[in-house]
C-alpha cells in the first residue's frame, strides 16, 4: 500500500511547535474539511502533511481513470498505513464517543449523574462504569447511590482480623515514598502491640540512614514505648538485627523513604525479599495522592523476589484527602487488603482498623469547600428525558459522519490494492473455515450492547452449524487450558476452554465455551489436575445437544472414579496410556502391562512419520485396569476397556520406529485405525489452545476485576482462533497468498525458511478485520475461481 503520485504532489506541509498550532495553519490554508495524512514530532515542534478535500476526491478519479499498464507503485510498509488508520479511527471514535455519551445522557440522566458523582469521588472511570454496567434500569439516584455503595462494599479487600494478625507476629516492613508517613504509622503501630503483649516481644528497626534525625524520631518514640530501636544500612547488618532478634515476637521496619519512580527501590524491596527470616511488607498510601501516582506507587513495590508480593497496606493522611475515592479504587484493582487507616499524627490514637462500610462512607460525606477541579452538576447539566437531541449533538454526529467519509477517502487514496484485500477476504469467505463468523464475532468486541450471554448463545449456535457440516458419524472434544494475565499484568488466571474437532479431517471447527478462574483456584492441587482432565467443560458439554455423539479426546488417563461415572452417563472417551500401565488380559487372565501383552497387528499401510515414508499398523484388544486405578474405584466396579496399539515401522528394515496405546470405552462401530488418527489429531491440536493468549490479546485483552466484557473477549477469542488455526494449516495457492498478504499486514520480512507462526498469523488477520471495516468492504460470495482454488485446496 502506498500514497498515489497525486496524493502526494497535492499534499502541503506544516510545521509548527505544537499541534493545535500546527493544525490552525493547516485549517486557515486548506479549510476545516482538510484531510490530515501524516504527523510526526520534530526536535523543534510538529510536523502535519495535509491536503484539502476536493484535492482527494481529483486524486481518486485520477487513480480510476489511470492507464490499466501503468507501472506498478511500490508498497509503502503496511505499519505505516496502520498507523495511519489507527490515527484516523481514533479521531473518529473520539468523536463517536461523545456522541453515544450525549445520547445515554439524554436516555438515562440518573446513570450519568451517578458516574460524576463517583468521578468526583475520585475513583478511576473505569472502574466507574464497570459498576454501572450492573446497575438496573429504571433507579432513583438515591437507590443507584445505595447500588454504588453496596458494589465498593463487596469489592474493597480489607485485613478484618487484627487479634491473628497480631498473634501471628512476625517481622514488618512499612514502604513507601518519601514523606507518606513510615516513621509516624511505625510508632502507632508499635503502640498498639505494645499494649497487646508487652515492650519485651517487640523490637524496632529503621534503614532510613539518608534522611537527617530519621533515627533520633524512632528512638524516641521507642524511649517512650521502653522498645528497643536499631539501625542497619545495608542486607548484611539487617541480617545480624534479625539474627539477634529472633526471640522477638514482632519485628516492625521503618524503611527509607523514596519515589517509586527511583531504581533504588528494587534493592530496597531485594535487601527486605533476600532476608533468612520472611519479611512481610505493607504498602503505606498517601491518601492525598492523585489516583495515577497511586497506580504507580503500587506497581513499583507490588513485586519482590522469589515471590513476595506485598501483604497489604495502610492508608495515611486521610484526614487530609479531598478526593478519597482513589484509594479505594487501587486497592480494588490491585486487590490489596487495607489492614489500617491513619488519620493524624496522634500517637496511638489516629490508627485505626480497616472497615469496609466505614472506608466507603468516608468518601461520599459532604466536603468544607467546594471542589475546584471537578466539575459540578451546573457545568455538565443533561437535557431532560425524551428531549430533543441538542444542537451540539446534531453537531457532533455530522462531524462524525463527515470524518468517516473522509476516513474511508484517505484509506481508499492510499490503499491503491484495496481491491486484494476484497479478493483475499472473499476467498476465506469461501474457503469454509468460519471466516464470516470471526468477522462478525470481531465486530462484536466492540459493541458495548453486546454481553458475554449474547456471544455465548451465537457460539452455540455456529457449533451446531459447523458440526452438521463438518462431522461424518461423531464430534471430537478436545479440553484443554492456558495460562492468561491481566492487561497490566499483575493479576493470573486459567482458561479451561473446549474444542469441537472434525472426525473427518481433525480441524478444530467451533470453541464454544471458555472457562476463566483465577490462577490460585482454578482447579485444585496439581495432583487432581492430572486426574481431572478438562473437569470444568466435561460437565457442561453433556448439557449440550450436538447433534452427534460426542467422544472426548484426553491426553491423560482419567480417574478410575470418573470412568465409572462417565460410564453410568453413557459419555464416551479415550486418552493416551502410558506403556506401563497395568491392566488385566481378559484372553489369559494374566497381569500384564500394556507393553508387554501380546499383540496381533493387522497388516502395515504406509504414513508419513516426521516427514519419512514408513509403515503403520494397529492392533486392539479388550483389557480390565489393575492396581492404583481400582484402588481409586472403591467398591465400584471397573468397565472392561477397549486398548489401541498403534506401531510406526521403517519403511524398509521393518525397524519399530515408535508404539503408543490409547484406552477407551467405546466398544464398537469405530476402527482400532480411526481412533489412532483420532487420538493424534488431538495431539496436533493441543497447541490451539495457547493461541488464545494472543487472540485475547488482539480483541482487548483480560481486563481489571469487574470489567465486564472480559468474558465475552475470551469466548472471541477462542472461536476466532479456530479460524486462525485452520487457515495456518490449509493447503492450495489461496492459503498461500492470502497468508502471504496477512504476513505483509504485520510488517514481517518474507521468508520462505521461516514459515508463518500462529501468533503471526492471528495479528495479521486483526489488521485484516481492522482494513475490510475502513474500507467498508463486505466478504462477498466466492467467485467460481475461487470456489475452485479453494476446492483445489
Amino acid at each position: 500500500m502506498s500514497i498515489p503520485t497525486d496524493v502526494r504532489t497535492a499534499a502541503r506541509k506544516f510545521v509548527a511547535t505544537t499541534s493545535r498550532e500546527a493544525l490552525r495553519l493547516v485549517r486557515e490554508a486548506l479549510g476545516a474539511e482538510a484531510i490530515v495524512l501524516t504527523n510526526r514530532a520534530l526536535p523543534d515542534g510538529v510536523e502535519i502533511v495535509a491536503m484539502a478535500h476536493g484535492d482527494v476526491a481529483e486524486a481518486l478519479e485520477g487513480a480510476t481513470s489511470a492507464p490499466a499498464l501503468a507501472p506498478p507503485v511500490q508498497p509503502a510498509p503496511a505499519d505505516t498505513v496502520l498507523n495511519e488508520l489507527h490515527s484516523m479511527r481514533g479521531m473518529i471514535e473520539e468523536q463517536l464517543a461523545s456522541v453515544v455519551w450525549n445520547d445515554k445522557q439524554r436516555r438515562d440522566p440518573v446513570r450519568g449523574r451517578l458516574l460524576r458523582t463517583l468521578l468526583g469521588a475520585g475513583f478511576s472511570a473505569r472502574l466507574s462504569k464497570a459498576m454501572l454496567e450492573k446497575l438496573p434500569t429504571g433507579q432513583s439516584y438515591a437507590q443507584g447511590m445505595a447500588f454504588a455503595r453496596a458494589e465498593l462494599i463487596r469489592a474493597v479487600p480489607v485485613h478484618e482480623d487484627e487479634d491473628a494478625l497480631l498473634a501471628q507476629g512476625g517481622v514488618y516492613a512499612l514502604m513507601g515514598p518519601t514523606g507518606v508517613g513510615k516513621t509516624t504509622t511505625t510508632a502507632k503501630l508499635a503502640a498498639r502491640c505494645v499494649m497487646r503483649f508487652g515492650a519485651d516481644k517487640l523490637a524496632l528497626v529503621t534503614t532510613d540512614s539518608y534522611r537527617i534525625g530519621a533515627y533520633e524520631q524512632l528512638r524516641i518514640y521507642g524511649q517512650i514505648l521502653d522498645v528497643p530501636v536499631y539501625a542497619v544500612k545495608d542486607a548484611a547488618d539487617l541480617h545480624l538485627v534479625l539474627q539477634d532478634l529472633r526471640d522477638k515476637h514482632m519485628v516492625l521496619i521503618d524503611t527509607v523513604g523514596m519515589s517509586q519512580r527511583d531504581r533504588a527501590v528494587s534493592d530496597q524491596i531485594a535487601m527486605l525479599c533476600n532476608s533468612h527470616r520472611p519479611v512481610k511488607r505493607l504498602l503505606l498510601l498517601n491518601a492525598t495522592s492523585h489516583g495515577d501516582t497511586l497506580n504507580e506507587v503500587v506497581h513499583a513495590y507490588r513485586n519482590g523476589g522469589g515471590g513476595n508480593a506485598l501483604a497489604g497496606c495502610i492508608f495515611t493522611k486521610v484526614d487530609e484527602a479531598t478526593h478519597p475515592g482513589a484509594l479505594i479504587d487501587t486497592v480494588i484493582r490491585h486487590r490489596l487488603p487495607v489492614h489500617y487507616i491513619s488519620s493524624g499524627q496522634k500517637v496511638p490514637e489516629n490508627l485505626m482498623l480497616a472497615d469496609r462500610a466505614q472506608l466507603v462512607d468516608s468518601v461520599f460525606q459532604p466536603r468544607r469547600h467546594n471542589p475546584l477541579f471537578v466539575p459540578a452538576e451546573i457545568d455538565l447539566q443533561d437535557e431532560p428525558a425524551g428531549a430533543a437531541p441538542s444542537a451540539q449533538v446534531v453537531q457532533a454526529q455530522a462531524e462524525t459522519d463527515r470524518l468517516r467519509v473522509q476516513y474511508q477517502n484517505l484509506i481508499r487514496a492510499m490503499a491503491h490494492d484495496a481491491q486484494e484485500l476484497a479478493t483475499a477476504a472473499g476467498a476465506l469467505a469461501g474457503a469454509q473455515i468460519g471466516f464470516e463468523a470471526a468477522r462478525r464475532l470481531w465486530r462484536q468486541a466492540a459493541d458495548e450492547d453486546t454481553g458475554h450471554k449474547a456471544v455465548l448463545r451465537d457460539l452455540l449456535l455456529h457449533a451446531r452449524s459447523e458440526i452438521a457440516a463438518g462431522c461424518e458419524t461423531h464430534v471430537l472434544a478436545l479440553c484443554g487450558q492456558v495460562g492468561l494475565r491481566s492487561n497490566e499484568g499483575v493479576d493470573a488466571y486459567e482458561c479451561q476452554g473446549s474444542l469441537m474437532l472434525s472426525d473427518r479431517s481433525g480441524l478444530p471447527l467451533a470453541a464454544p465455551n471458555q472457562w476463566l478462574s483465577t490462577a490460585a483456584t482454578a482447579g485444585g492441587s496439581a495432583a487432581d489436575a492430572k486426574r481431572k482432565p478438562g473437569m470444568r467443560q466435561i460437565p457442561w458439554l453433556r448439557e449440550q445437544d450436538f447433534g452427534k455423539p460426542l467422544v472426548h479426546l484426553l491426553s491423560k488417563l482419567p480417574g478410575a472414579d470418573f470412568m465409572v461415572q462417565w460410564q453410568a452417563q453413557g459419555q464416551q472417551w479415550l486418552a493416551r496410556a502410558p506403556g506401563s500401565t497395568g491392566v488385566i488380559d481378559p484372553r489369559s487372565g494374566a497381569a500384564r502391562t500394556l507393553a508387554r501383552m501380546d499383540w496381533d497387528f493387522a497388516p502395515p499401510h504406509p504414513v508419513a512419520f516426521r516427514g519419512k515414508p514408513a509403515l503403520q499398523c494397529e492392533a486392539q484388544a479388550e483389557v480390565v485396569l489393575r492396581g492404583a486405578a481400582v484402588a481409586d474405584a472403591g467398591d465400584a466396579a471397573l468397565p472392561a476397556l477397549r486398548c489401541a496399539v498403534t506401531r510406526v515401522m521403517d519403511a524398509q528394515g521393518r525397524k519399530v520406529l515408535a508404539q503408543g496405546y490409547l484406552l477407551t470405552n467405546i466398544v464398537g462401530g469405530v476402527a482400532a485405525q480411526q481412533l489412532a488418527q483420532w487420538q493424534a489429531w488431538a495431539a496436533e491440536a493441543e497447541p490451539c489452545f495457547r493461541l488464545i493468549r494472543q487472540g485475547v490479546q488482539q480483541v482487548g485483552g483480560i481486563g481489571e476485576p469487574g470489567d465486564p466484557h472480559m468474558m465475552k473477549r475470551l469466548l472471541i477469542a477462542g472461536q476466532v482462533t479456530t479460524t486462525v488455526w485452520r487457515l495456518l494449516h490449509a493447503k492450495g495457492e489461496w492459503a498461500d497468498r492470502t497468508r502471504m498478504l496477512l504476513n505483509q499486514l504485520t510488517g514481517r520480512p518474507v521468508r520462505s525458511s521461516r514459515p508463518l507462526t500462529g501468533n503471526a498469523l492471528y495479528v495479521g488477520v486483526g489488521k485484516l478485520f481492522l482494513l475490510l471495516e475502513a474500507l467498508g468492504t463486505e466478504s462477498t460470495a466466492p467467485t467460481r475461481r475461487s470456489e475452485a482454488m479453494a476446492q483445489h485446496g
